[in-house]
């Protein structure tokens, strides 16, 4: 059908037309209303709405009004195209994102678009699987097992089948089983070449029977039994291609295998397929998003025509030339462009902290400053790479009494392995504590259960004690403690156990500091093996634990009750309401899709951001620029950078290399400050104030001579601390020289030749 022109002609048929037929009222509405919105987009976003492809890629930068597009254009179907909205499938990634796609729609067609199948991926394929039940190895009434159930049958499994969960942790393996099932892979399909994959697929297997036989499925089922419904059935996977005239998608980056084969055969009959996406910001490669689908719709759709959204109504002209500069190192994408007509806004701010408490104080004392010339807390948000980086954050703001919003994790002080340990360690210093001793006697599980907590409590109620002392006299007497017998035998066989260490480490404590102390505990109870499976999740479990034990080491001359004192103090804070006025702390992960006035993005040092892990993988280093720039972009009118040259670690200092990333933004855009050099800390439990920019500084070592090379690839080198090493990798930033080494000990470290005291072995 021909699309109506946008001219005053229209708009005066469709007056005449009301005014003669009344009761067309709520069609012309809808109709203007959809026109009107036409009328405001620009020129490729109008482009994109109204194209007669078949097939079509929107790349849309960020800020570019993607979900006005993805809306407006099934509003310019359902109306121009007459379309009927039963005919239309749009799939997206999030509820909350299909909520405000319904509101808008319902908005612009003037009322309900139930007929309409809009949802998540998930929702969508579970509307299909229990229609289609008859097809598939369960009921219509299957149950879909939360991230909880599915750790618990992988657990029971692992104990079925005699494996040691300290060798082989359930996240991990369901993570392993997770990724097979997004890669189409069932227990057969996968690969047994070393004894984990055989284990994962023994696992695996027996995981499957219990879903089953329980009549449910996971999260990743509702995509791959779809999948496969479609794939063995050709009469209905027909039957929803000819139902679906039109298939959108939303964040099409972010597309797994499994999702890009289901939007094959959802618009396989009709082959109008309009995917919205920006490979740029594609950031979820460990929850296994491909960004290479937007290569392969292009491969696979030779037809396909391919737009751009490079306007962007969010940023200043700065913050995106900063942003293009970041992500233009990246191969296998689009080029863009990106545009905005808000003016070229203020320099970005790169401050060069002295130290890691610094960092937070200047980034926490420069809003408060902004707050205090009346700007609103909610403008402000600093993002992080990893959760731990939270803690020196959480502490200054709550050490001057400002609010703060966190989003995406606990507050650091409230996350289950930060608590765990602290309980210990307050049971150490006071075994009265009943309330840590309730937290952790089964953690890691002991074998302590229900019954033998209610037993230990009666015991200590019969003879006016309380629990932990029960436990003291197990622990030192075993089977010759009068509590032994009340107990059954395997009772209070662990029960002793515990006890026995609750002895030594409370003896321990008392010759040895704070540092130790905590050492020895997460060694004795194996905290590392139970709290890091592998994944992603675990690495950050275990980091906020390190983070932890970074702050004993600034407490082993003050002790232990100085330290517990003081996280008391910290932890004990009211929660903060979601509501509230305040500035956002959160993960560079969490922030996709959000939009502030002004962002700090902290910790730019070599390690932290681009982080570690990615040192070894192009890919995975690729996807770090990318987190990077989804940050940057996130702001609206000013954007800090800061990165520390020293951060603490287990009672010293180590210094720090600026990150990478910080190279490829043009200096001209760059306002330095708060150079290492001149400038000093003052006590933190005051209101610090931070000197800033050292121009002279900067002109001085713009005119040195780089230093040249001693160190290459391959050499054999040795540290004071963490002894004998391998040169990976050699680099001139700056005036110094970069080593990355690979050391027998610790692994791979980034470090400053000028101080790492590094020796050449000969």
């Amino acid at each position: 059908m021909r699309h109506f022109p946008r001219s005053g002609l229209f708009f005066k048929l469709i007056a005449f037309f009301t005014r003669t037929y009344p009761g067309g009222y709520k069609v012309k509405s809808s109709i203007d209303m959809t026109m009107e919105s036409l009328q405001k987009l620009n020129p490729q976003q109008y482009e994109a709405v109204t194209s007669d492809a078949r097939q079509l890629l929107v790349l849309a930068g960020p800020g570019s009004g993607k979900t006005r597009v993805l809306t407006q254009r099934i509003a310019f179907l359902v109306h121009e195209k007459s379309v009927n909205p039963r005919a239309i499938l749009a799939v997206t990634f999030t509820n909350k994102a299909a909520r405000e796609m319904r509101a808008r729609l319902e908005r612009m067609l003037g009322g309900s678009v139930d007929a309409l199948w809009l949802g998540t991926f998930h929702a969508i394929c579970a509307r299909i699987l229990r229609r289609e039940a008859a097809a598939l190895p369960f009921d219509a009434n299957f149950v879909i097992m939360d991230a909880d159930d599915q750790q618990s049958i992988v657990k029971r499994v692992l104990k079925d089948l005699n494996i040691d969960e300290k060798l082989y942790p359930p996240a991990s393996i369901h993570s392993i089983i997770s990724n097979a099932k997004n890669a189409m892979q069932g227990p057969g399909d996968l690969r047994s070449r070393t004894y984990r994959e055989e284990i994962a697929k023994r696992v695996y297997e027996q995981y499957e029977k219990i879903l089953r036989a329980s009549n449910a499925v996971d999260f990743d089922d509702l995509l791959m039994w779809s999948v496969r419904l479609f794939e063995e059935n050709p009469p209905i996977r027909e039957k929803y291609a000819r139902r679906f005239e039109h298939v959108l998608v939303d964040e099409f980056q972010d597309t797994n295998q499994a999702q890009y084969e289901l939007l094959k055969h959802l618009s396989s009959q009709h082959h109008c397929l309009f995917a919205v996406g920006d490979e740029d910001q594609s950031i979820y490669r460990w929850r296994g998003a491909d960004y290479r689908n937007v290569l392969r719709f292009q491969s696979d759709y030779p037809q396909s025509v391919k737009l751009l959204l490079e306007r962007n109504y969010r940023s200043t002209q700065n913050v995106l030339d900063a942003a293009q500069a970041v992500i233009n190192q990246n191969k296998a994408r689009t080029p863009k462009n990106l545009y905005s007509k808000r003016g070229s806004g203020p320099l970005i701010t790169l401050y060069d902290a002295v130290d890691d408490h610094a960092e937070a104080a200047f980034v926490v004392e420069d809003i408060l400053d902004r707050i205090s010339a009346g700007e609103k807390g909610g403008n402000f948000a600093v993002m992080y790479r990893t959760n731990a980086q939270s803690r020196l954050l959480e502490e200054a703001f709550l050490r001057i009494n400002l609010p703060y919003r966190l989003v995406g994790a606990q507050r650091f002080y409230g996350r289950k392995e930060v608590k765990d340990i602290i309980a210990f360690l307050r049971l150490v210093h006071n075994p009265l504590d009943t309330v840590s001793l309730t937290r952790v006697i089964n953690v890691p599980p002991r074998g302590i259960g229900s019954k033998t907590l209610i037993d230990l409590n009666i015991q200590a109620q019969e003879s006016s004690l309380t629990p932990s002392e029960v436990l003291l006299s197990l622990g030192e007497q075993g089977e010759r403690s009068p509590f032994w017998l009340p107990f059954s035998s395997r009772g209070a066989s662990v029960l002793a156990d515990f006890g026995a260490l609750l002895v030594n480490w409370r003896e321990f404590s008392q010759s040895q500091p704070l540092p130790e102390l905590f050492d020895r505990i997460l060694k004795d109870i194996g905290y590392k093996e139970y709290i890091d499976d592998g994944s992603e999740v675990g690495e950050g479990r275990w980091e906020n634990v390190l983070e932890l034990r970074r702050l004993a080491y600034e407490y082993q001359e003050r002790g232990i009750n100085e330290f517990l004192e003081n996280i008391a103090l910290v932890s004990d804070q009211d929660t903060v309401p979601d509501e509230m006025d305040a500035p956002t702390l959160l993960t560079l992960h969490a922030a996709k899709g959000l939009e502030f006035s002004h962002v700090y993005i902290i910790g730019l040092d070599e390690g932290l951001l681009p982080h570690s892990r990615s040192f070894e993988d192009p890919e995975e280093m690729a996807e770090e620029r990318r987190l990077f720039y989804v940050g940057i972009t996130r702001a609206k009118d000013l954007l800090t950078l800061v990165r520390a040259g020293q951060r603490s670690n287990y009672g010293r200092f180590e210094y720090t290399m600026e990150s990478r990333f910080l190279e490829d933004i043009p200096e001209n855009l760059i306002n330095r400050q708060g150079m290492r050099l001149g400038v000093h800390r003052v006590n933190p439990l005051s209101q610090p104030r931070w000197e800033s920019t050292a121009a002279a500084a900067q002109t001085n070592r713009k005119n040195e001579k780089p230093p040249e090379a001693r160190f290459k690839a391959g050499m054999r080198v040795i540290h004071p601390v963490w002894g004998d090493g391998m040169v990976v990798e050699t680099r001139i930033l700056g005036n110094d020289e970069t080593v990355t080494v690979m050391f027998e000990t610790v692994g791979l470290k980034r470090l400053a030749a000028s101080v790492a005291r590094l020796e050449i072995m000969r």
